[in-house]
């Protein structure tokens, strides 16, 4: 929890804005896993010239994070010290044209797949099996049902952590498996995806298929935050993540409040008690007892931000 007198000297260090800010914003409540703590300000700009004026003013010693649906995310239970910035209302449209579809980062993956189906576009199916917004699954080069991000990806706009505005190709971000290279600190706001004329029975079909799969495959209606850890490469493991997790042992295991699924052991899931600390610690126990059985090292792919409980802000970046 912040404390009162932090808020007022962050306060005097914040740029005008026509968005809205919030200190001390309680965060677990926007979370999938409904775990974790506040923010000491939480930024929700009205729109990307907003973001960017925000940021070209904002001091560059206050620390600056982003976050979006909170759907693959833990923050630590001390919170998030400095800014927290959510792109909002502001950052959804979605418009398609004859080339695909145009998306605000904000704009959830399933709504995007919805509107290309509506559209008679084909090839974005994928993204209604992929939980989250657009910004983030561009951020991490998202995947699932045989597609990701890279396959389909024109081109996106970013804000810079200096302010500055600007539009980067699919080629420029060098995407790899979960991976995008965006220049360090810059906030995807806008993305343009590829899509193809379909038949629209085809793509309903497509569609529903996918999610028939979820809904069979994974704790869809618990608390989580999808895949924990990544697929390692083939030449470390031919084995997917969940296999190997079920090799070591794992699936079903506690930790306080925090399970990994019996369902899916690739999803932790928050039983009603987890803190955030319970999560990620379970995380840990995981790649210890995989690597112990197995030789590999699972790398996570949900990410873990903000301060452990009790632990000074100036500490952070020993525990990132």
């Amino acid at each position: 929890m912040m404390t009162a007198a932090q808020i007022p000297t962050l306060a005097s260090q914040l740029p005008k804005l026509r968005g809205r800010v919030q200190f001390d914003a309680a965060l677990a409540p926007s979370t999938w896993f409904r775990a974790g703590g506040h923010a000491e300000a939480l930024v929700r700009p009205a729109d990307a010239d907003d973001l960017a004026q925000f940021l070209r003013n904002l001091p560059h010693t206050v620390p600056v994070h982003v976050i979006g649906a909170c759907s693959n995310i833990i923050i630590r239970d001390g919170g998030l010290p400095g800014v927290t910035i959510r792109l909002a209302r502001g950052f959804s449209s979605i418009a398609t044209n004859a080339d695909g579809v145009t998306a605000g980062a904000a704009a959830l993956d399933v709504t995007i797949a919805e509107h290309a189906a509506a559209a008679g576009l084909a090839g974005l199916e994928f993204l209604c099996g992929i939980p989250g917004s657009i910004g983030g699954a561009v951020a991490m080069n998202a995947g699932a049902y045989g597609g990701e991000i890279a396959s389909v990806l024109s081109w996106a706009d970013i804000v810079t952590r200096s302010g500055e505005q600007r539009r980067l190709s699919a080629a420029d971000l060098s995407m790899t498996y979960r991976h995008a290279s965006l220049p360090v600190g810059a906030i995807v706001v806008r993305a343009q995806l590829i899509a193809r004329a379909g038949s629209a029975a085809v793509i309903a079909a497509r569609m529903a298929e996918i999610r028939e799969d979820r809904e069979r495959s994974q704790p869809v209606r618990a608390r989580t935050g999808g895949s924990t850890f990544r697929n390692p490469q083939p030449h470390f493991s031919t084995h997917k993540a969940w296999e190997l997790i079920d090799a070591a042992g794992c699936r079903g295991l506690r930790r306080g409040g925090a399970q990994m699924s019996e369902k899916h052991c690739n999803f932790m899931i928050n039983t009603g008690t987890a803190t955030a600390a319970d999560l990620e610690g379970l995380g840990e126990e995981v790649r210890r007892r995989v690597l112990a059985a197995t030789g590999v090292r699972l790398e996570w792919e949900i990410r873990r931000i903000g301060v452990p409980a009790g632990m000074a802000k100036g500490q952070l970046e020993v525990v990132r």
